[in-house]
């Protein structure tokens, strides 16, 4: 982690920020990427990383959290328990493709199966099941659609968005996968 005690002169505090982002660049072209490598690419020395970061693990332990704490940030602030459903849902689902887009080793990393975030894993599930519980009570799922899998087809149509698309725009990505979500592929009526 971070270095601990007192705050960050602003020098220092770019020097952190310019380290996570080369590392979520390096890290998400490279998983097995060396500290030195990172360093390289933020332009500070090797030195310099290990003062902030005692290993590697260290660093990507932060981007993880740092990412997590992104993520519950956009949750809460599309409001999913008072906002309309639809609202909601696409408020969420755009910002958390931003982030994909954004942070794409460390969102991988915080989802992957038995990671060390599971209980964070779980309580974005959560989440996402009651505001699809929300969308359901409205209408806008069916009746006797299974939550949990839903959002699990919710979860993939998301990591399709992010990994296999030419489309920039996460607003319209949102849209086809919530469209995707509520109709399917087949024709609407």
């Amino acid at each position: 982690m971070v270095t601990q005690g007192r705050p960050l002169r602003a020098d220092a505090e770019r020097s952190v920020r310019a380290i996570m982002e080369a590392a979520e660049k390096v890290l998400a072209a490279n998983p097995a990427a060396s500290l030195e490598q990172v360093a390289e690419a933020a332009g500070v020395a090797r030195t310099t990383v290990h003062r902030r970061f005692a290993n590697r693990q260290a660093l990507v332990d932060t981007l993880v959290t740092t990412v997590m704490d992104q993520l519950d940030a956009v949750i809460d602030a599309a409001n999913p328990d008072t906002a309309p459903p639809l609202v909601a849902l696409h408020q969420v689902t755009a910002s958390v493709l931003r982030l994909k887009l954004g942070w794409p080793f460390a969102m991988t990393e915080s989802f992957a199966p038995d990671s060390r975030w599971s209980e964070r894993q779980h309580h974005t599930a959560t989440r996402c099941v009651t505001l699809l519980a929300r969308a359901q009570s409205t209408g806008h799922i069916a009746p006797d659609a299974d939550l949990d899998w839903t959002c699990k087809v919710y979860y993939a149509l998301i990591g399709e968005a992010a990994h296999n698309t030419t489309e920039p725009d996460p607003d319209l990505l949102a849209t086809k996968v919530i469209t995707t979500l509520l109709h399917g592929a087949g024709p609407r009526s």
